[in-house]
């Protein structure tokens, strides 16, 4: 009996050993697994959990913070954040007086919520769907959130309306509303704001955070059901108003440049004009302008396509390219001077082409054994195609390379396209000599304006910026500069002694050569014209250019330079010293007579008089030409193609910059009448050139300057009338 029991359990001992391990087995699994889920929730999904439950007991209110405005150099406002309204929705407020309601059945509460709904969108001029969601919108944990915004920055009419309603749980607050006071005034430079106050387009994307500021909060802990803890005391945090940034542009520049832009579409039917005015001597843009443009207070337009916003929206000047045509000239003559492949007393043979290989390129200049210089102010395409073979393909590019052209620049402005550069290695005879004179690479038109620069200061690089500090006013109302630009890259990559040749040789492209339209008697300007085809899909069609100018001033030591791009002109009227190069001249004499600034550089408010020329009875875009060559700015009104009236009157003596007022009619017809001027020590030449400017007829006694004149001056007489001039040798 013993025995069979002893060997029973020596039996059991191995059945019962087995059973155990796979019952530990599986407790240790169920251990493991617990270990694991838990590191799982605490590691990677404690984020999110502590979100929800966050979500669930605190109510969260964000507080903006108001926007820093946007000022010009001289403290000029750009851009601010006008006081509006902003709407918010207490909704714990608003359900638990429907449940409260004991009258209510839930379907009736529901009910009662729906028309809250399409009362607020009614008042508000919002859409009842978007009203609706707002209100029956849920929190990731399903439960209704405590409060909602409904709408923001919204003015006083609809806030009367919602008032007026008179519903417990909507809550009315201040808010901003970002507003450019001058419209369309800088739009692409200042860009605009979405409607929570952020930055989209232009400084105001670029700056966004300096211009945000932080924004405050309120958090109150909450019950299951989100009403406020009775217990708890809720924490505010005060917003930090966003800081002020202050621009490089020079408010005065900028309206002048807008108005000349404006005008010269006109004049010339163009599709786009821009214009640029930089300092040379540290990168600042002082002024910048696209027409055209768009009001930033309202950029999103009905019926636009996002594309067509975008394409409005675009900053021209930065994000667009174009052949630069012969304002390329100046880096190919740069580059083959500091190189030493040429110097002032070379000759350049010409006679209207060159063959490169079997390919004739034409030029439009035809001057034989011209010098260095002839060919840089007669523009000669010939000429410069010698220059870019005696480089070469890989030096011209390095060269180009250098002056920053297939690179950004940098600007501190977004969507900045680094252009198109051909490669050496891809490079033919004829891609070289296209490229020498300006065909084939394209830039945009502040890569351009950086390499003109660096002929204008010496040889450096410096990188183009339109923000000059972020500020801040203090408690006691004084402005604290926090930061200035200080993203400036300065690289010198040419000789300043080549630089100086340079310039004194585009300053007779403007004395004598092409750019002649530019010039403004008794002032030192350099510049260069450039007229390019322009390609489209690969091909270049009849009648589609860019006209371009690139000045600077003075030449010695040039404290601006201005840039003028003119797309897709008229035709009839293509030519850069027929279109971009007037406009400068314009863009010059506004320049000086806003700094008071005499032929000498100096600051004396000395300006010339000139007499009022003769332009009624001829279209628009000849008057303005005529104008343009005298100095004068005007302002045009009516529809028609024929100026018929203008004040003052022709032979009205004013000072250089002044203004006329044009009237415009459908036919030439007009009133023959004109104002006489006194002639009082002027010479023959000089008299005869101004009475036939306005009509007259002269008739001299003697010789030497005036010393009388038979119709005293500043009365009106009629066109033809003859005039009898004394003349003396010297006065008394």
């Amino acid at each position: 009996m013993t025995k069979k029991r002893l060997n029973k359990k020596v039996k059991d001992k191995p059945i019962l050993k087995p059973r155990m391990l796979a019952i530990y087995s599986v407790f240790l699994l169920l251990f493991f697994g617990l270990i694991v889920r838990v590191i799982y929730i605490g590691i990677y999904q404690g984020n999110n959990l502590k979100a929800l439950a966050t979500e669930q007991w605190t109510s969260q209110v964000t507080i903006d913070a108001k926007r820093g405005r946007i000022l010009d150099s001289n403290g000029v406002q750009l851009a601010i954040s006008a006081d509006v309204y902003r709407i918010d929705l207490d909704l714990k407020t608003i359900i638990s007086r429907l449940k409260n309601n004991k009258e209510l059945t839930e379907a009736q509460r529901d009910l009662k919520l729906s028309d809250i709904a399409k009362n607020l969108a009614t008042a508000t001029g919002m859409k009842y769907e978007d009203v609706n969601k707002i209100v029956n919108g849920r929190l990731k944990s399903g439960l209704r959130p405590p409060s909602v915004n409904l709408i923001r920055r919204i003015e006083k009419a609809e806030i009367d309306k919602v008032r007026a309603l008179n519903i417990y749980g909507v809550i009315i607050s201040g808010d901003t509303r970002r507003f450019y006071p001058n419209d369309n005034y800088l739009a692409h430079v200042l860009g605009f704001t979405d409607i929570n106050g952020k930055g989209e387009k232009g400084v105001e994307l670029t700056y966004n955070t300096a211009l945000s500021g932080t924004a405050g909060k309120r958090i109150a802990e909450v019950d299951k059901k989100g009403e406020d803890l009775p217990y708890n005391s809720s924490t505010f945090t005060k917003p930090i108003d966003g800081k002020d940034l202050v621009l490089s542009i020079d408010s005065v520049m900028q309206h002048f440049s807008e108005q000349l832009a404006e005008q010269a579409m006109k004049d010339y039917k163009a599709k786009a004009v821009s214009i640029i005015i930089s300092n040379p001597n540290n990168g600042e843009i002082l002024a910048m302008v696209n027409k055209p443009d768009f009001n930033p207070n309202i950029p999103r337009l009905p019926g636009k396509t996002a594309t067509e916003l975008n394409q409005m929206w675009r900053n021209r000047a930065v994000s667009d390219v174009f052949e630069l045509g012969s304002v390329m000239k100046v880096i190919t003559a740069g580059a083959a001077m500091q190189e030493k492949l040429t110097q002032e007393n070379d000759s350049f043979d010409c006679n209207g082409y060159l063959m490169i290989g079997k390919t004739r390129v034409n030029c439009d200049a035809i001057h034989n054994h011209e010098n260095l210089v002839d060919i840089i102010k007669n523009s000669c395409n010939v000429g410069f195609m010698q220059l870019g073979d005696r480089l070469g393909k890989e030096k011209l590019t390095n060269y180009l390379k250098l002056f920053g052209f297939g690179q950004k620049t940098g600007i501190d402005l977004g969507d900045e396209t680094k252009g198109i550069a051909k490669k050496p290695e891809t490079m033919t005879p004829v891609d070289l000599a296209n490229l020498a004179f300006g065909q084939g690479d394209a830039q945009s038109c502040i890569q351009y304006i950086e390499a003109f620069n660096a002929v204008a200061n010496g040889g450096k690089m410096i990188t183009p910026h339109v923000m000059k500090a972020i500020t801040h006013v203090d408690e006691e109302n004084k402005t604290i500069v926090d930061e200035t630009y200080k993203n400036v890259e300065t690289k010198q990559i040419l000789s300043p002694e080549v630089m100086k040749n340079l310039r004194g040789y585009l300053e007779k492209v403007v004395t004598e050569g092409t750019g002649t339209t530019a010039n403004i008697e008794g002032y030192r300007i350099a510049g260069k014209t450039g007229t390019a085809q322009k390609p489209i899909n690969g091909i270049y069609p009849a009648g589609k250019y860019v006209a371009s100018f690139v000045g600077m001033v003075p030449v010695e030591e040039p404290q601006f330079t201005v840039l003028v791009s003119v797309d897709e002109p008229d035709p009839s009227k293509h030519f850069a010293s027929e279109t971009a190069a007037p406009v400068s001249k314009q863009v010059f004499l506004q320049l000086f007579n806003y700094l008071s600034l005499s032929p000498a550089g100096k600051v004396q408010g000395v300006l010339k008089d000139v007499v009022i020329p003769e332009v009624r009875g001829v279209t628009k875009a000849d008057a303005s030409n005529i104008l343009m060559n005298k100095n004068i700015t005007y302002d045009i009104e009516g529809t028609g193609n024929y100026i018929v009236n203008m004040q003052p009157l022709p032979g009205t003596l004013v000072k250089e910059g002044g203004k006329v007022k044009l009237t415009t009619g459908t036919t030439g017809n007009y009133e023959k009448i004109v104002i006489m001027p006194g002639f009082s020590g002027y010479s023959k030449d000089k008299i005869l050139e101004i009475t036939k400017n306005i009509g007259l007829t002269a008739n001299f006694q003697g010789e030497g300057v005036v010393k009388s004149q038979d119709v005293k001056a500043g009365t009106q007489v009629r066109k033809g009338s003859n005039v009898k001039f004394v003349l003396q040798k010297s006065l008394d």
